[in-house]
C-alpha cells in the first residue's frame, strides 16, 4: 500500500481583501461623535442644496389638491329634496319596501335608498323606471336656463344669425 500523508489542520489565518485597515479613519456613528470630530478639525461637512429627497417635486401638489377640493365646479348634481320626498311618498302609498321597488326596477336596493336620501346623481332612466312602477309623475331636476337670443330678436337688431352673413334681397 502506498503511503499518503493526511493533513491534520487547516490554515485559518486572516486574509485582507481590498483596502488595508492601516490608512482607515474611524467614522463616528452618533451626532455627538460627529460634532466632536468637527471641533477637532478631522471632519468637514458640506450642505447640499435640494438633497435628501424629492420633496421639491411634490411641494406644489398639496396646494393644487386643496384648490380642486375647494372648487364648486367639480361637484355632481344631487337629487332634489322634492324628488326624494316624492319617491318616498309614492312608494309608501303603494305599500312597498325599498327592496321590493328595487327588485321591480331591476336595480340594487342601495340605488333606491340613495335616491330617497338625496345622495344619488340623477339618472333619467332610473327616474322613468320609478315613475312607471309607482304610477306617478316625479319632479325632474330642472336644467339651468341659458340666456339665448331668439332668431327674430337677432334679425331685428341686424345681427348675424348662426355665424353666416346677412341675406341680400
Amino acid at each position: 500500500m502506498p503511503n499518503t500523508t493526511i493533513q491534520t489542520g487547516q490554515d485559518w489565518g486572516s486574509v485582507n481583501v481590498g483596502r488595508s485597515s492601516a490608512g482607515r479613519v474611524n467614522v463616528p456613528k452618533s451626532a455627538a461623535g460627529v460634532s466632536r470630530m468637527k471641533a477637532m478639525g478631522l471632519v468637514q461637512t458640506e450642505r447640499k442644496h435640494g438633497a435628501g429627497g424629492n420633496a421639491s417635486a411634490h411641494s406644489g401638489a398639496g396646494i393644487n389638491a386643496r384648490k380642486i377640493e375647494e372648487s364648486d365646479e367639480l361637484k355632481h348634481a344631487k337629487v332634489d329634496k322634492s324628488l326624494s320626498k316624492a319617491i318616498q311618498q309614492a312608494r309608501m302609498a303603494k305599500k312597498m319596501t325599498q327592496k321590493e321597488l328595487a327588485t321591480k326596477m331591476n336595480e340594487k336596493p342601495q340605488v333606491v335608498g340613495e335616491y330617497e336620501n338625496g345622495k344619488a346623481i340623477p339618472n333619467g332612466q332610473i327616474i322613468s323606471k320609478m315613475e312607471r312602477i309607482l304610477g306617478v309623475k316625479l319632479p325632474r331636476p330642472g336644467k339651468k336656463p341659458a340666456a339665448k337670443k331668439s332668431a327674430a330678436a337677432g334679425a331685428a337688431k341686424g345681427g348675424v344669425i348662426r355665424g353666416g352673413p346677412a341675406k341680400r334681397r
